[in-house]
């Protein structure tokens, strides 16, 4: 791949792979510097790379998604499944809230279910690319949403 097409391909996917690991990691700073370390990463090995390239970045920035996790001591989203948190009703508040009660909802996701969410939902990618994204089988992709619809009803609706 050349430079060019490396940059062209960057540009109409950023957007969408800044706001993918802003909904796995909930903070803005930190999906940024994510999403650098993945196009760094990606830029040393593009010249090697033919394929999907959206499948192919979003990989890479889901596998820094990771490895940062691990370098933290404490981790800033946690692994494991959430303690239910209690969240206003929504009726009784703008429309707003309603996308701020999603996102802390999501928050509360353990990290395979969040990740298979905001893939298929907010990115709108079939479950077979989520699948080569995460390196699981489409199955496990369906397991994965159908739980993480289940608890994020139960953390809304409470």
């Amino acid at each position: 791949m050349t430079r060019e097409r490396f940059i062209s391909e960057v540009r109409v996917c950023q957007g969408r792979l800044r706001r993918f690991l802003i909904s796995l990691c909930g903070d803005a700073a930190l999906a940024d510097d994510i999403a650098q370390e993945a196009l760094v990463r990606a830029y040393i090995t593009s010249e090697r790379f033919s394929g999907n390239f959206k499948a192919w970045i979003f990989r890479i920035a889901y596998n820094c998604f990771i490895d940062n996790l691990r370098r933290q001591p404490e981790p800033a989203v946690s692994l494991e499944a959430p303690q239910a948190m209690h969240v206003p009703d929504a009726a009784a508040s703008d429309g707003a809230f309603i996308h701020e009660e999603l996102r802390m909802a999501m928050a509360l996701l353990p990290e395979k279910e969040r990740t298979a969410i905001a893939l298929h939902y907010y990115e709108d990618l079939p479950i077979k690319e989520i699948a080569a994204i995460m390196q699981i089988p489409s199955g496990t992709v369906k397991y994965y949403l159908s739980v993480g619809r289940d608890h994020l009803r139960e953390h809304i609706r409470q």
